[in-house]
């Protein structure tokens, strides 16, 4: 594969098990040439192919905007669990927040490809009764709207975890056959 043909990609929440996940794959794609994390703590994976930026403040990376520029891709993987959140809360850290950085890789890179983990059942209708879905919707829905060459919402029910993984829920390494069993009967929620 030619240099003009591989991509550079950035990855936000690589410390969790989603965005692990997603630069473990990255890291293991010819395709890719070059990925970019951005977090508030190390990842803890060292790669020819990795660069990482340590950003404690997700709510103004605009300190960062000139080094995140010339990506084709950015696979946003930050999120929070809305249990015993309260909506104004949830919407900051999974509206506001996401949406400041979409602004940011947008006007930098207007032919990147922006990938958002959602979640299944999100409400694109932002008028349903779960409150975390319709943020979850309002958010997909405002991404579409920024100036990237593309936009995608990915919405798993269950994320099977790659082998390599270290960064996992505690009931993850000990459900692991249940998620195999769920494969087999909802694939498109796996």
């Amino acid at each position: 594969m030619e240099s003009k043909d591989k991509i550079r990609v950035i990855v936000t929440g690589a410390s969790g098990m989603v965005g692990e996940g997603v630069l473990l794959e990255c890291l293991q794609n010819p395709a890719v040439e070059a990925v970019l994390v951005i977090g508030r703590r190390s990842c803890g994976i060292t790669h020819p192919k990795l660069q990482e930026i340590l950003h404690a403040d997700f709510f103004d990376i605009t300190p960062l905007a000139d080094r995140l520029g010339g990506y084709h891709a950015c696979f946003f993987c930050l999120g929070v669990s809305s249990v015993g959140m309260k909506e104004p809360e949830y919407y900051k850290l999974t509206y506001t927040l996401t949406l400041h950085v979409a602004t940011i890789l947008s006007a930098r890179n207007p032919d990147m490809s922006f990938c958002y983990v959602s979640g299944a059942g999100t409400d694109s209708s932002e008028q349903g009764r779960s409150m975390w879905a319709r943020v979850k919707g309002k958010t997909e829905n405002d991404l579409r709207k920024l100036p990237f060459r593309a936009a995608y919402a990915f919405r798993p029910g269950v994320i099977e975890a790659s082998p390599e993984q270290k960064n996992l829920p505690g009931l993850y390494k000990w459900l692991s056959w249940l998620i195999g069993l769920m494969k087999l009967l909802m694939p498109r929620y796996v």
